[in-house]
């Protein structure tokens, strides 16, 4: 399939062209729910309470099928199936938590914890804490890669490691320009920066998987550096990252120094000043200093998107507070 060929959308629920939704009925944990054809199960999930885990599912964005963290029992199905994707079909008895769901979402993020670094994906670890996941039972981690080694793996090349300890993606940390860094050693390969950057949401197209298998990695074309890509610098793949593998690098800079303290932290919810469409800002601060800028998904105006002077270009305040020695940030990468 072609990226750039835009998928036909559905028509909306109210269109005069559009036919009654057939109702179906099914069971989930004993619950008996009656929806429209066409909801997902993780849909189904959701409006019975039923708390499901997901790590590359958004909101926003086409279901890519590939953390697998989601995966519930269906009573005749072969296999589990993923709930973010699998439509409900009439009668079906599906079961979210039963012992093979749980052991396979435990398995998934111990596989995941073993190569790659948790450390500022919270969601994750909580994940791991609830279903006991052990990040260390495939061995010690591997020594990182060279700078640049990944982004050079061909198929097929792979090396199996010495059997001894767990295979990893850690490797240097991408600093390019001066807006976010790229911290593929905490990459899971969820998708959701390549979908939000492509037809999803910005159409940049800027970033896509190379490679193949455990050399997977996300990679601009031809791995060039952020600022000779396509990169428009919305920061919307910033936004979408559940693991910090994509950060501003105001915050990368104060955690390297020991510094980020959200306790410390405020956040203010503004209009952004730089043109008349009126997208929400919500400006997180420490020190009386912006160090991260974000949209709500509820905004009527923005639905948390934003262009390149809404994300990053607030920095500018800091240079009218005129405190001693602070010198106005540049925006450009």
């Amino acid at each position: 399939m072609n990226p750039h060929v835009r998928r036909p959308q559905p028509l909306p629920a109210d269109h005069p062209g559009t036919p009654a939704p057939r109702l179906l009925t099914l069971t989930i944990d004993g619950q008996v729910a009656q929806v429209r054809e066409g909801t997902s199960l993780l849909k189904v999930l959701q409006s019975l309470g039923i708390d499901t885990p997901t790590l590359c599912w958004a909101e926003n964005l086409t279901p890519v099928n590939v953390c697998r963290i989601c995966v519930v029992e269906l009573e005749g199905a072969r296999t589990l199936v993923p709930s973010c994707s699998r439509a409900a079909e009439d009668g079906m008895v599906v079961h979210s938590d039963s012992p093979r769901v749980q052991a396979a979402r435990r398995t998934v993020l111990e596989l995941l914890a073993s190569s790659v670094d948790t450390s500022t994906a919270p969601q994750m670890l909580a994940f791991m804490a609830r279903y006991a996941a052990d990040g260390q039972r495939f061995g010690p981690a591997q020594a990182p890669l060279a700078a640049g080694e990944r982004d050079r793996a061909l198929a097929g090349h792979h090396h199996l490691g010495d059997g001894q300890s767990a295979a990893t993606v850690a490797q240097p940390v991408k600093i390019d320009n001066s807006l976010y860094v790229r911290d593929y050693a905490k990459c899971i390969l969820c998708y959701k920066c390549v979908e939000s950057c492509g037809i999803d949401a910005q159409a940049s197209f800027a970033i896509a998987v190379a490679g193949r298998g455990f050399d997977a990695r996300i990679s601009t074309e031809h791995a060039v550096p952020l600022p000779e890509s396509a990169c428009v610098y919305c920061g919307t793949c910033v936004d979408a990252c559940p693991t910090g593998a994509l950060m501003f690098k105001s915050e990368h800079d104060l955690r390297q120094a020991g510094q980020w303290r959200p306790a410390d932290q405020a956040t203010t919810r503004t209009i952004c000043p730089f043109c008349g469409v009126g997208c929400t800002l919500e400006l997180t601060s420490q020190d009386n200093k912006i160090v991260r800028v974000t949209s709500p998904k509820d905004s009527p105006v923005s639905a948390g998107a934003l262009c390149v002077k809404g994300r990053f270009g607030t920095v500018f305040v800091h240079g009218v507070a005129g405190e001693e020695g602070d010198e106005p940030s540049s925006t450009v990468p």
